[in-house]
């Protein structure tokens, strides 16, 4: 279980949750699982935009009708390794969830509860990010707890041998520090036999397989704790129990006593200290970052809470100038040559501006938005230090990511887009908003501009403003609907691409053709098809720019 995150039994606990009247359906072994976060969802392919540990809520109102629908429905869910799924009963389901969904549930171990009283998700989702957010606070002081209680063996420069021995000397039993290869660092026998002790060790250790980052394992009789972060272990921690205390242990005893599992863990935090606490004390910041950009962003919190909270970490926000930013690739996952992995694609992203921020001293909270965009609020002591500060902070993401800086003739793969500055905390989530559109409009952009502002994207960003509206929706189809039609039936033969090098290049034919990589007749055939396809005159320069309007429309809508 996850020290971080609540876990889905916690979760059922919660007043919220409670209210709800829920019954577990399926999946009761599984209820120990961490919740990450709460995602809710009503459309069925919502998989592909979850990361792992999410708990999905739903009404059930766009989940498929018939039962092999939705069993792939909670087959995707278990392949990404959602922590379970929530649906709420008396809208599409009222007698319970189909039998199909909660054998499919079943089958796959995935925790399925229903809710059989309307209550509404926006409270489950606070309840849930509340727990989220007092554990990563908790875990922030018990890192530094630990901190303080190792000083002495830190300062003294106690090596694994050191560390190792204290640790066999306070609990009488035999201890071995290993690598992930299985190779011995140090070890102490407690005074019994080093040969019998370390004899066939890695052919030993391998067959050692407790469950979790601390646990017992009886048939090896061996405690184990991994050393190491969470993401970046490097080794374990192994005390062999019953040791000397084998004549005082309980009979047919089949776990130490807690005494030893917090000796063990607070061993590997000492050995572990330098590589961990630093760069754990940063991790559980990123987190708390995170949490609180989020809330700015959907008003889940109270703003000065926020506040509060932010400046627990070092992040004065009240009685400052806020500016939002948005970085952002032009490009999202697989579009623009080889795919990369998306998390670790945003994470590098995410490293570079923390990194950029601190070159430019610039003080903001900052964090993932999605998967292709990070966001940062900056808090500066002086409005009239805005453009200095943002220009800072772009030169310096050039320097730090190569990606980040123009070829000849071609913009930087990554892009920086502000917001409108603000007075008060509680404006802050329209600067960021502002700088998401911003970035979202600008991505098509080619011009190499430092930072994008929403006057550099004119039409586009209006358009990105508008994108919900259904009358911008309708202009879409109406001006582009066949064309769209025509690509769908032939994905071979995609011509919007065409209208949109024609349109992009001011209805000049030969430098669309260019554009395009064609040959002037191959292009001017495409171009005759699709006025043809749309019934459109692609001479007139009305119908161009309606045209042209639609296209830049249909981006905006597509970067919901």
């Amino acid at each position: 279980m996850s020290p971080v995150f609540p876990t889905v039994r916690e979760v059922l606990a919660l007043d919220p949750v409670r209210h709800g009247a829920p019954r577990l359906v399926a999946g009761e072994k599984a209820v120990d699982r961490p919740v990450r976060w709460v995602h809710v969802a009503e459309v069925p392919d919502i998989a592909t935009l979850l990361r792992g540990g999410e708990l999905v809520l739903t009404t059930g109102i766009g989940l498929p009708a018939d039962d092999a629908g939705l069993r792939a429905f909670i087959e995707t869910l278990a392949d990404v390794r959602v922590s379970g799924l929530v649906v709420e009963l008396g809208r599409r389901y009222f007698g319970g969830v189909p039998r199909a969904m909660a054998a499919a549930a079943a089958r796959r171990g995935l925790p399925l509860v229903e809710l059989r009283r309307a209550t509404p998700f926006v409270r489950i989702t606070e309840a849930v990010h509340a727990l989220i957010v007092d554990a990563q606070l908790h875990e922030l002081r018990a890192t530094e707890e630990i901190h303080q209680r190792f000083t002495e063996l830190s300062v003294s420069g106690a090596g694994p041998q050191e560390v190792v021995r204290q640790a066999a000397e306070l609990a009488g039993c035999p201890v071995v520090l290993e690598n992930l290869a299985r190779q011995v660092l140090a070890y102490d026998p407690a005074g019994e036999s080093a040969e019998l002790l370390l004899d066939g060790w890695e052919q030993h250790s391998r067959r050692i397989q407790p469950a979790g980052r601390t646990a017992y394992d009886a048939d090896s009789g061996w405690l184990v704790t991994t050393v190491g972060a969470r993401e970046q272990d490097w080794g374990r921690l192994l005390l062999r129990w019953p040791g000397r205390e084998a004549a005082t242990a309980p009979p047919g005893g089949t776990t130490p006593p807690t005494r030893l599992t917090i000796l063990v863990e607070r061993a590997a935090s000492t050995l572990a200290l330098g590589r961990l606490i630093r760069r754990d004390a940063e991790g559980l910041e990123r987190q708390l970052h995170r949490t609180l950009l989020t809330a700015l962003l959907d008003h889940s919190r109270p703003v000065d809470e926020v506040a509060l909270r932010a400046r627990a970490i070092g992040v004065t926000l009240d009685r400052r100038h806020l500016v939002g930013v948005v970085v952002r690739h032009r490009a999202d996952d697989g579009e623009d040559g080889p795919e990369e992995a998306g998390p670790a694609r945003l994470r590098d992203l995410a490293e570079a501006v923390g990194q950029a921020l601190r070159e430019a001293k610039l003080t903001a909270l900052t964090s993932a938005l999605d998967d292709q965009a990070v966001g940062a609020l900056l808090a500066l002591a002086d409005p009239s230090a805005e453009a200095k500060a943002l220009a800072a902070f772009a030169a310096a993401l050039r320097r730090v990511r190569v990606d980040a800086r123009p070829a000849p003739g071609t913009p930087g793969a990554v892009l920086v887009a502000a917001g409108s500055g603000v007075g008060s905390l509680r404006e802050a989530h329209r600067s960021l908003v502002e700088a998401r559109q911003v970035a979202d409009a600008a991505r098509r952009d080619r011009r190499d501009l430092p930072v994008f502002r929403l006057p550099h994207v004119g039409l586009a960003g209006l358009l990105h403003l508008l994108r919900e509206d259904p009358r911008v929706q309708t202009f879409v189809e109406r001006e582009l609907g066949p064309l769209l039609a025509y690509d769908a039936r032939h994905p071979r033969d995609q011509l919007l691409g065409t209208l949109r090098a024609y349109l992009e290049q001011g209805r000049n034919k030969s430098a669309a053709a260019v554009a395009a990589h064609l040959s002037r007749p191959a292009f001017y055939e495409r171009l005759a098809r699709i006025a043809r396809i749309l019934d459109v005159d692609l001479d007139s320069v009305d119908a161009c720019l309606s045209l042209h309007v639609a296209l830049l429309a249909l981006d905006a809508v597509r970067a919901r």
